[in-house]
């Protein structure tokens, strides 16, 4: 039986069905009324359960009717109050056939008396996540020799990683320990886990250098938010790289990027940001056809953007952040740019995502004007370039303009110079635009007023002069937007526009230039 339930249910009813051995309960937070499900009468017959899935009933116990249950494949109480301590008497639950656990999403802080090893024989996806479980991570969990699958993400676990992962847990596919309060080093001999397809230790307080090892057979590798230092893994080989994913942002990882990244073929997403790199620009990652995300910002990367050679034009990204490094020079916008991807989506494609669970969609968070925003998950339409602090100069490339699908834009703190370019009114789902602290001069083109989901707008501290458009999405923004640009005028700024020949006049102007 599977619905998405509302209301009030009284779960004792289900227990009368003595041929019942698959319930789902889930969907829209329905009210579960256990009422007494007690073992103690002797008349009661309770159905043998094989897949049972109670998530989000408002239960706050666990189900006493559960002691008598040996038959149970799968096991599914997430998303409900259960608190305090899992009952001595659930190790003994299906101890022969239990192969996927799942009390996520609760407010369990351990468990009560565990034994010396784990009972379920054949367990394969154990989902503790979002709890708040305290202590170090035990290592009887080394004792599930089928375990694939172990989310302990969001807890408040703390000490290190149990050395015995390495040993006992060679089908371990899917680690995630996101999070919590761990510590310590992460030793080579996890690269043992030669099955290990996802891991994601970030969120804690790990430190010491990354292994070199890791890479082979990983495609989701995120270390994000510790206290690694040292160089990447330096070893990333053409039969050898399945990296799909790499997030190692907000470490003190330094030293210049591995050029062996260019054999990872089916890489998406690179995220470096916060760290102490010191590299020029990886031009040679334009070979990686599959690359949609390169975050750089905070870094030490440095010097000219050149031309890349053919073949070298980051066909598929969507999103580039290089801000505040030290880049100067033009940007090489048509070139990096020049794919169909970026400049053909349209905000019909919907939601980039993975064919896989919840977990294996990418999140990003991109500053602009020194708020941060994270996109929890990647739109397939979303593109953004940032390019805030830096030393960039001359004119803002035209081919911006043809971007269609560009949706930020932020290229503030900087020593551009020239027009806004007019084609600007062409980023018709543009909702972000940050043009401020450069040298830009000439008017404000009348085409901006077509930027209809404009959010957010700033010019200020630039050379622009004239009137303001009025009667349009830019006379929603306030005087902050505007002001440090002693030729504008018309509202929101105090300045009257007297001469509107002038202010005309400025378009050719800036035109001959």
């Amino acid at each position: 039986m599977d619905n998405n339930w509302s209301g009030t249910i009284e779960f004792h009813k289900f227990l009368k069905i003595q041929n019942l051995t698959r319930l789902r309960l889930s969907g829209n937070k329905p009210e579960v009324l256990m009422g007494s499900t007690s073992m103690n009468n002797a008349t009661i017959v309770v159905p043998k359960f094989e897949y049972l899935v109670l998530r989000g009933c408002n239960i706050s116990e666990f189900p006493d009717f559960l002691r008598s249950q040996d038959s149970l494949s799968q096991l599914d109480l997430s998303g409900n109050g259960l608190h305090g301590r899992v009952p001595k008497w659930m190790w003994n639950t299906s101890t022969q056939t239990l192969s996927n656990l799942n009390i996520s999403h609760n407010f369990l802080s351990g468990f009560d008396r565990p034994p010396s090893t784990i009972p379920w024989v054949n367990l394969e996806i154990l989902d503790l996540s979002s709890n708040s479980l305290v202590g170090e991570i035990p290592s009887l969990i080394c004792n599930l020799t089928k375990l694939y699958y172990l989310d302990l993400s969001d807890n408040r676990l703390s000490g290190v990683l149990p050395q015995c992962l390495r040993v006992s847990s060679n089908d371990l596919q899917y680690l995630y320990l996101r999070n919590n309060n761990l510590t310590g080093k992460v030793s080579p001999q996890i690269c043992n886990l030669t099955k290990l397809y996802y891991l994601d230790l970030s969120s804690n307080k790990l430190s010491g250098m990354l292994p070199q090892c890791l890479g082979p057979g990983l495609q989701y590798l995120k270390l994000a938010n510790n206290s690694f230092h040292g160089i990447l893994p330096q070893r990333f080989t053409t039969a050898g790289c399945d990296l799909r994913m790499i997030d190692v942002s907000h470490n003190r990882l330094q030293g210049q990027l591995p050029r062996s990244l260019a054999n990872c073929a089916s890489l998406e997403f690179l995220v470096l940001s916060n760290n102490q790199f010191d590299d020029v620009f990886p031009l040679w990652l334009g070979t990686l056809q599959e690359l949609k995300i390169l975050a750089m910002r905070h870094n030490g990367f440095y010097g000219v953007i050149g031309q890349p050679k053919k073949n070298l034009h980051f066909p598929e990204l969507r999103i580039l952040d290089l801000s505040y490094n030290s880049f100067r020079g033009k940007f090489p916008a048509e070139y990096i740019f020049s794919g169909n991807a970026s400049r053909g989506i349209t905000s019909e494609q919907g939601s980039y995502d993975h064919s896989y669970d919840h977990y294996l969609q990418c999140s990003i968070s991109i500053t602009n004007k020194g708020i941060e925003i994270n996109y929890p998950k990647i739109q397939e339409d979303l593109v953004a370039i940032h390019l805030s602090g830096n030393k960039f100069e001359g004119n803002i490339p035209e081919f911006i303009g043809k971007l269609k699908g560009l949706r930020l834009l932020n290229i503030s703190n900087n020593f551009f110079t020239g027009c806004i370019p007019s084609s600007f009114g062409n980023l018709r789902v543009l909702e972000s635009l940050d043009l401020s602290q450069n040298q830009l001069s000439g008017v404000i083109p009348q085409q901006l007023s077509q930027l209809f989901f404009l959010e957010k707008f700033n010019v200020s501290h630039n050379n622009l002069t004239g009137r303001i458009p009025g009667g349009t999405q830019l006379s929603t923004f306030d005087v902050t937007s505007f002001e440090g640009n002693p030729g504008l005028c018309g509202d929101p700024l105090p300045k009257k526009c007297e001469n509107i020949e002038v202010a005309d006049n400025t378009v050719a102007i800036c035109k001959v230039i």
